[in-house]
């Protein structure tokens, strides 16, 4: 009788605490439905805002001034970056920390509607969703502080304001700093078209500029007294091509002339490229890009200008986690994914007569099925350096119409609607409930961290791809 008394009361027990874990989570599912038009309306001036890569004043004052209103201990100018941030609730362990990001793409201006319509000529524009990222990381934040507060638990939420995403590798500069020193783990999100939480890895990366300095002269009347620095360009990218033979198989390399001359007539002095290096693995990224660099001083010999480079920025592949992906994907059920109104569904339908891919609409309801990518494919993101050193893991929401790809004007107009938003919502709720369970659950940690050691390897120190380079803050120019 009193073995059966012990198992009902420890029943009893377990009943009582599932109830007040659910009872929680509740309460901060409805604090982001509550105040979804708080941060609609926040992913929404962003939009219009559009500042790219370490340009983002307006964007980060914003959520650094929602972020202090809320309580939160703003620290701005981090990393040596003026629109990098954190914004800390709390205190002690677990330190849980959110990504938010706010950068949007050069030349992707593009109005709130389902067909082709340029607000700014040559103007940015939110082509992947960062106006959505960094306000739903915010209200995710948000909720969590609200639960801390109510509950009295102990433990820091951190939100990271992370500029410079798209080719500026702001986050690289972050972790350089030691700024995720004392974090336990890390939750991040993206808009995309479906929604998924997978395990999944991404491509390391490295990119610089390369510029060819010769000697200017009449085109026509004596050109062998010019040493030409466009011929040094297409000499690098002549080799670079034959070089993609003889690179692995997975390897993706990409180049753009960013300056090429002023006139026909005048041999050029001055010429630049821009390229980017990838491959699922950093230590393959490093070899491909030293051999890149050969030929870039090759092209010089050959062509009798000088060549220097500037390294721009410098990512890891993502490494994957499946004890926090799997905890990601199992709340991410429960959220559930995107339902449209009948207006929405009428702007999908038209904005997908301009896609190549047609994809049901209903799919944006639907949550992919979980997996493990081990080998990245696809994109880079500089998460790929935080999740080295930290527990990471993160997913997607189906912010953009279904089919959408991810840097294009249809994916710009989605995020400026409320279907963006509504991605959004499900994107903070998803975070804030994950993170309720590591506060809540020291050992899911632990696991997380016990295999980030294992796939780190033996004797695994961090090591920037930068170098010791400063952030590059002018990457973008004047755009």
């Amino acid at each position: 009788m009193r073995k059966f008394f012990i198992l009902c009361s420890l029943l009893a027990l377990s009943f009582m605490g599932m109830a007040q874990k659910n009872t929680d989570k509740q309460m901060m599912l409805d604090y982001i439905d509550e105040h979804k038009s708080t941060y609609g309306d926040m992913a929404q001036k962003i939009w219009e805002y559009a500042e790219v890569g370490y340009q983002e004043e307006k964007s980060v004052a914003l959520l650094q001034q929602h972020l202090q209103e809320e309580g939160f201990e703003v620290t701005a100018g981090v990393a040596d970056i003026p629109t990098a941030f954190t914004a800390s609730y709390g205190s002690g362990a677990p330190v849980i920390a959110i990504l938010g990001e706010y950068d949007a793409l050069p030349g992707l201006s593009q109005a709130a509607v389902p067909q082709r319509e340029v607000m700014v000529e040559g103007g940015a524009g939110h082509g992947c969703g960062h106006n959505l990222f960094g306000s739903g990381s915010a209200a995710a934040a948000v909720a969590i502080k609200e639960w801390l507060k109510a509950s009295g638990a102990q433990g820091t939420i951190r939100f990271y304001g992370t500029p410079a995403e798209e080719g500026g590798a702001g986050k690289v500069y972050m972790v350089r700093a030691g700024l995720f020193d004392d974090v336990d783990a890390v939750l991040h999100w993206h808009p995309g078209s479906s929604n998924s939480a997978v395990a999944a890895s991404s491509l390391a990366n490295k990119s610089a500029k390369f510029r060819f300095h010769g000697i200017a002269a009449h085109a026509s009347s004596s050109p062998d007294k010019a040493r030409s620095a466009l011929d040094g360009v297409e000499a690098m990218n002549d080799m670079v091509n034959l070089l993609r033979e003889h690179v692995p198989m997975e390897t993706r390399i990409h180049y753009v002339i960013t300056s090429g001359g002023e006139a026909p007539n005048v041999v050029p002095a001055f010429a630049e490229v821009y390229y980017y290096v990838r491959h699922p693995e950093v230590g393959s990224v490093k070899e491909i890009f030293e051999r890149v660099v050969k030929a870039a001083e090759g092209a010089a010999i050959g062509t009798g200008t000088e060549m220097d480079y500037e390294i721009i920025h410098g990512i890891y592949n993502v490494q994957p986690n499946e004890t926090l992906a799997k905890l990601m994907d199992q709340n991410l059920r429960v959220v559930g994914g995107v339902h449209y109104s009948e207006e929405e569904k009428a702007f999908a339908e038209k904005l997908q007569t301009s896609l190549n891919e047609q994809v049901p609409i209903s799919k944006a309801e639907e949550v992919e099925p979980f997996e493990v990518i081990e080998r990245g494919r696809g994109g880079s993101t500089d998460v790929g350096d935080i999740s080295w050193v930290v527990p990471t893991a993160g997913l997607r929401t189906a912010c953009f119409v279904p089919g959408t790809p991810g840097h294009s004007w249809q994916s710009t107009a989605a995020g400026g609607t409320s279907i963006g938003t509504k991605g959004l919502i499900v994107a903070a709720k998803t975070l804030a409930i994950t993170a309720y369970d590591l506060f809540s659950n020291p050992e899911i940690i632990r696991e997380a961290n016990q295999e980030l050691e294992k796939r780190q390897g033996e004797n695994f120190e961090y090591e920037s791809l930068v170098g010791d380079r400063e952030p590059p803050l002018d990457y973008r120019g004047s755009e």
